[in-house]
């Protein structure tokens, strides 16, 4: 273990911004996670060609992927009396919200082409404004504290939040097909859209309101956001990136976060599929809502439990050592479910068994496999300590990044590239973990799949995330940014900054 730094520097983030920066994080997620849920109902409820749904998804992530480091530069360059964050936050809440609604508003009766234009061109508008909102909102949360301790404070308690999101999304998928809530699964989602957009709407604005920002730099320090200045500022941005690429730390957060999220992401699908076809023999009125709250099960944990844990680890023994822990625990977790997925029968036990809870006129099973539970909390260590401690650890990056190529501080560029990663990323395990269901031979129209089948598919879901992290534990044992140097990069940071004070 790293010897830690223990100096107390009294940058503690008030709780009022803390709860504010944390109700950002709870739109960051609900916004991705309702799309990702909406989006199966482009084909079922709108009738749009499978092919062509992913059309749909796949031509606003490259136009997101385009604008993400732009609007970092932008953030990071930014001078007005609200601060470099704060305008583009309170901006991007309002549109992004509107527009998640506005797109969804579409009939069946305007036929798939109208259907298809209509939805390409707002979600378009969508994936910008919410690039407004999010890209600045990261780089906020990186320079709300120059405390490294108190990063992964302020990241765990904005992550444990952002959880809530994750409770919520789940059970999209049994309102929309409600008939006793709407008429038809459309009009289910138009409906949510608009609750859901208020949502956001409400708590986006949060962050912008009162949150108050560290910037450290001054007009001089920013490029000249102008048009006439458009060709030097790109020029710029690829010189930042080409910078940022060298930043050997921040390779290693970028490259460790691929792995775990991105090998989660690949067999996230894989445990619906386990649980219906091989626990409940293909039965989806047997399942009911077991793999919903299997994921609720999971978040409540999360946010509650595991963050809170990785986050004292994180302080206690270092933020390197409690990702190497955090990711072995999740590893065990990967493995318990070749024994954890059972067959299920009248010797199982089942908690809660027979009992539902009451939304309105929504009734929900929470019946659940008691065995199920166990890998949930293992299994959980992996998401739950990544991010938190990965946005922590790229707050302290930014130190470095100043240290070596001076101000401004490129909190906003940061958070754009390793977000960009992500989400590349995400698309990338998507598509391979099709790829991984055609070859073990998973057909989702038979309700009975071969043996083989599923072994091979239990195996894949325990192997692939398992082997990811292994590899990212790898690549994190050499990263050399331990808390006793950000210390010295933050003294010799704030030496700087008296020095250039009292030039001027």
């Amino acid at each position: 273990m790293e010897k830690l730094h223990t100096a107390n520097t009294n940058q503690k983030v008030p709780t009022i911004q803390k709860i504010a920066f944390g109700s950002g994080h709870l739109v960051n997620n609900l916004l991705p996670g309702a799309l990702g849920v909406f989006s199966f109902f482009l084909i079922t409820a709108f009738g749009i060609e499978p092919g062509i749904a992913g059309l749909l998804s796949a031509i606003p992530r490259l136009v997101d992927a385009l604008t993400d480091p732009v609007m970092g530069f932008i953030s990071d360059n930014t001078t007005t009396k609200w601060g470099r964050r704060r305008p583009y936050i309170f901006i991007g809440a309002i549109l992004c919200s509107i527009l998640f609604a506005v797109q969804w508003q579409m009939f069946e009766e305007n036929g798939t082409v109208y259907n298809f234009w209509y939805f390409l061109f707002f979600s378009i508008l969508f994936i910008v404004a919410n690039t407004i909102f999010s890209t600045p909102l990261i780089g906020l949360g990186y320079e709300l504290t120059s405390d490294t301790k108190e990063r992964t404070r302020l990241m765990g308690f904005a992550n444990s939040i952002g959880q809530v999101s994750w409770m919520i999304v789940p059970l999209f998928w049994s309102l929309i097909a409600n008939k006793d809530l709407f008429e038809s699964q459309a009009d289910g989602v138009r409906t949510l859209s608009i609750f859901v957009g208020f949502a956001c709407l409400i708590f986006g604005l949060l962050p912008a309101i009162f949150c108050r920002e560290q910037d450290v730099s001054n007009k001089d320090n920013k490029a000249d956001l102008t048009l006439k200045s458009l060709a030097k500022n790109m020029k710029l941005l690829l010189q930042e990136i080409k910078n940022i690429s060298k930043n050997m730390p921040f390779m290693r957060l970028c490259g460790a976060t691929f792995l775990v999220f991105n090998g989660f992401q690949m067999v996230a699908s894989f445990s619906y599929f386990i649980i219906v076809y091989y626990m409940y023999n293909g039965s989806y009125e047997a399942t009911g809502n077991v793999p919903p709250f299997f994921s609720i099960i999971g978040a409540f944990l999360t946010a509650v439990m595991i963050i809170p844990i990785v986050t004292w680890m994180a302080n206690k023994f270092g933020k390197k050592n409690a990702f190497i822990i955090s990711t072995f625990i999740s590893i065990i977790g990967y493995i318990l479910k070749w024994w954890c997925y059972v067959k299920v029968d009248e010797n199982t036990y089942m908690l809660f068994e027979d009992m539902f809870i009451q939304v309105g006129v929504v009734k929900f099973s929470i019946e659940m496999p008691l065995i199920l539970l166990l890998p949930i909390p293992l299994m959980s260590f992996g998401l739950g300590g990544l991010f938190t401690l990965m946005m922590s650890m790229t707050a302290d990056v930014c130190d470095l990044d100043e240290l070596r190529n001076g101000l401004p501080r490129r909190e906003g560029t940061f958070g754009a590239i390793y977000w960009w990663m992500v989400k590349i990323g995400q698309s990338i395990a998507l598509a391979l973990g099709g790829l991984v269901l055609s070859v073990v031979g998973f057909d989702a129209s038979k309700a009975v799949q071969s043996i083989e089948t599923m072994n091979d598919l239990r195996l894949a879901d325990i192997l692939i995330p398992s082997l990811t992290a292994a590899i990212a534990i790898i690549v994190m044992w050499n990263y050399k940014l331990n808390e006793d140097r950000v210390a010295k990069i933050k003294a010799e940071l704030e030496v700087r900054r008296a020095n250039r004070k009292n030039k001027m």
